[in-house]
């Protein structure tokens, strides 16, 4: 009667722990692969993979206790309304928490990449944690948002699908100048600046007469949209 359940016991204990081990090295495999894409940050992969754990280890256990016939249907059924009461009292952070998952299954933005919220601020991602989301402004102003909001609100990424950006760059010239040389020119200083890209072309459009100028753009491209600030500073410069 007893030899049985403590040979099923033994062997699935053995089985579990190697179990955990090739998980172990599964994470390793995969944390080194999600840090070149830098797609995830490190809390909520160590979450991911503490609660995987758990979940091979209860299993373990409750199927140990049907090794040795014990009855499991008070367990479920406490394990039930306690699950119930946790899910109650830590609703905002679940939330969260499962918006994270969301945010990271959509790949609506990754760390590094610079994306503006529905109220304005814009910056970089600098943390996608279990909770919430960071973001460093332009001027070092670190911004925390709920992953919740996040999941449910409007989110522009500007690094995304590609990392070029473009810039707009307003001029104003007064009316009785040579509106072919002053294309001519804008094309000239955005050819010639090296933090400008080739391909796409630079494009010079006339936009509106303002009260006491005609009004161009300048359209160009950079490598990257943390780089919007200082190219526009020295395209200003030089076409002054």
């Amino acid at each position: 009667t007893v030899i049985p359940g403590v040979v099923k016991s033994v062997l699935l204990v053995i089985w579990i722990i190697a179990l955990l081990r090739f998980l172990n090295v599964v994470a390793v495999e995969v944390r080194v692969r999600l840090d070149k894409k830098e797609s995830i940050g490190d809390d909520i992969f160590l979450l991911v993979k503490n609660l995987s754990r758990v979940a091979v280890i209860l299993l373990a256990v409750f199927w140990i206790l049907a090794f040795w016939q014990v009855n499991l249907t008070p367990i479920f059924a406490s394990a039930g309304i306690a699950g119930i009461a946790i899910a109650l009292a830590a609703k905002d952070t679940l939330a969260n928490f499962f918006g994270g998952i969301s945010i990271f299954a959509d790949k609506t933005f990754r760390t590094g990449n610079y994306i503006v919220l529905d109220s304005g601020e814009r910056g970089e991602v600098v943390e996608v944690g279990i909770r919430s989301t960071r973001i460093k402004t332009r001027d070092d102003v670190l911004i925390t948002i709920p992953n919740s909001i996040l999941a449910n609100s409007k989110i522009i990424n500007e690094s995304a699908p590609v990392p070029n950006f473009r810039i707009r760059v307003p001029v104003g010239v007064a009316y009785d100048s040579d509106l072919d040389h002053v294309e001519e020119v804008m094309m000239q200083v955005a050819l010639q600046h090296d933090g400008v890209l080739g391909k796409p072309s630079p494009r010079v459009r006339v936009r509106t007469f303002g009260p006491s100028s005609v009004n161009f753009e300048l359209l160009c491209w950079v490598k990257e949209p943390s780089l919007k600030g200082f190219i526009t500073h020295n395209l200003l410069k030089e076409l002054f």
